[in-house]
């Protein structure tokens, strides 16, 4: 009884303390990373998971072989609102940054930080990581504002008594089912977290299990889906592990040092959790974080898997960092020219800033795969088109084009048709599933990274005709890349099987 009234005192205490929102510098640097990203949209070409999503968008579903639908559905209304054109499709994107850097700032208003603690948090936007997903329309946009959604009503539940938080979590939670299922590690986090560092009364809640069935219940259309297709996620999840795992591993912990601005802040936020009294009740959010690497290294998940909690720590981090500097002109000055300086380092390394024909061997173009994937497409698209005007007008009647992947699928539908290229078919992830060619197609351009030889095997016949490469010089997936003449010899129903593969 007395532990609980000395809770109850300590939450009315620091509530009483909590500052006001910082709205002015807060907003500022909302609006201004969607404006840098809105200015620099156009520069360069779309990234393949753009065109993917671009692709998706045209055929709407609960959900796909490898993600579910929101972000495809969000690339497509950008280009609904807009036209189709790359910047329509990043306009959402853009957005969905500048609201979370205000939501970051909330989660350190709610951690006992003000003006400055706000705006430090604010910036965590302008980290390589936030401004890469977010400049290529990523899944890693929205569950960044999803996970600190999350983050920011449990705070609330925890800190301030206010049970009803723990619905609004689970609805936020349900609604970033539709986005990536990865929110589900983060519960699990939480979960194990809290029953680890307490309160662990907060199990007996009952907003808290209606929290859950209400995560379950606005999820559920999406969930069914797995259900009724077999669980493809889990079929995407073990193919990415077998493919990518061992990179994943091993570069899991470096990065992230590398994701947000000034890693200190994160770590000093790590260290308020575990030590600083008035946020006893969160430390849970302390203990998510490791369990979360963990986790993310057993199942050789992707490195940025935990950058949405790591978000969260760095919000809560800049309320110590804001103390460390009260006062102290000479720590100030420290810490804003880090923060500048960090800031440039993730805009040069994340954006667009350095001329097409200049990024080739440059450190964003060798550091940051997302650079150099934004390269090339119209010209591989053209030198596609090239091999298939040299094909006669007979053969051009019965020809379909076949990828290897979804990036060039994507490619050859938006750049495509003024070249009157036909339509492009792929065996790459949910592609595969939108079913083969005709069988009166007797003719294939194939896009490939293989062999002639092995491009005989899996279609039959396959002369070389051309290899893509990009005139600026940079080195990304799909330079070196065969186009072949391929000629089936066999029906599609027999080829098609063999073309399906998941990465």
């Amino acid at each position: 009884m007395v532990d609980a009234l000395s809770d109850v005192t300590e939450t009315q205490r620091i509530e009483s303390a909590r500052r006001p929102f910082a709205g002015w510098p807060v907003c500022l640097i909302g609006i201004g990373v969607t404006l840098l990203l809105l200015i620099t949209a156009n520069r360069y070409d779309y990234h393949r998971d753009e065109l993917y999503f671009r692709l998706l968008g045209q055929h709407p579903q609960w959900g796909y072989i490898d993600q579910p639908p929101f972000t495809p559905l969000l690339v497509r209304f950008g280009t609904e609102m807009f036209g189709d054109t790359l910047w329509a499709a990043r306009v959402p994107a853009a957005l969905l940054l500048g609201l979370t850097a205000v939501l970051a700032a909330a989660i350190a208003r709610e951690a006992g930080g003000g003006t400055v603690a706000q705006s430090i948090a604010a910036s965590g936007v302008l980290g390589v990581f936030p401004l890469s997903s977010a400049h290529v329309s990523s899944t890693g946009t929205t569950d960044m504002l999803i996970w600190l959604g999350v983050l920011f009503l449990v705070m609330r539940a925890l800190l301030w008594e206010r049970p009803r938080a723990w619905l609004g979590a689970g609805v936020v939670a349900g609604l970033g089912l539709y986005n990536k299922h990865l929110v589900v590690l983060l519960l699990l986090c939480l979960a194990a977290g809290l029953a680890l560092a307490g309160p662990r009364a907060v199990f007996r809640s009952p907003h808290l299990w209606v929290g859950v069935i209400l995560a379950v219940a606005v999820g559920s259309p999406n969930l069914i889906y797995q259900v009724v297709n077999g669980f493809p996620q889990a079929e995407m999840a073990a193919a990415i592990a077998e493919n990518k795992g061992a990179e994943s591993r091993a570069m899991l912990l470096p990065l992230q040092l590398a994701f947000l601005t000034l890693p200190p802040v994160w770590i000093a936020g790590i260290v308020t959790l575990v030590r600083d009294p008035r946020l006893r009740r969160v430390r849970a959010i302390a203990v998510a974080y490791p369990l979360m690497l963990v986790l993310v290294l057993v199942t050789a998940g992707q490195p940025y898997y935990p950058v949405g909690l790591l978000f969260g720590l760095f919000a809560i981090g800049a309320v110590p960092v804001e103390r460390w500097l009260t006062g102290r002109r000479g720590r100030r000055a420290l810490v804003a020219a880090g923060a500048v300086v960090m800031s440039l380092a993730g805009i040069v390394m994340s954006l667009p800033v350095i001329g097409e024909r200049a990024v080739a061997g440059t450190p964003p173009a060798e550091a940051n795969q997302t650079i150099a994937d934004q390269i090339g497409w119209r010209e591989y698209v053209w030198q596609i088109g090239t091999v298939y005007a040299g094909l006669s007008a007979t053969d051009q009647s019965r020809t379909v084009l076949f990828t290897g992947n979804y990036g060039e699928a994507g490619a050859l539908d938006r750049y495509g048709p003024p070249l009157r290229l036909p339509k492009a078919y792929s065996g790459h992830n949910e592609l595969h599933r939108f079913g083969p060619p005709p069988d009166s197609k007797k003719v294939v351009v194939a896009v490939l990274q293989t062999s002639p030889e092995r491009a005989s095997e899996l279609i039959g016949a396959c002369v070389a005709r051309a290899t893509l490469r990009n005139s600026a010089g940079v080195e990304n997936e799909e330079v070196g890349t065969r186009v072949y003449v391929c000629r089936p010899a066999e029906p599609w129903s027999v080829i098609w099987p063999r073309l399906q593969h998941y990465d």
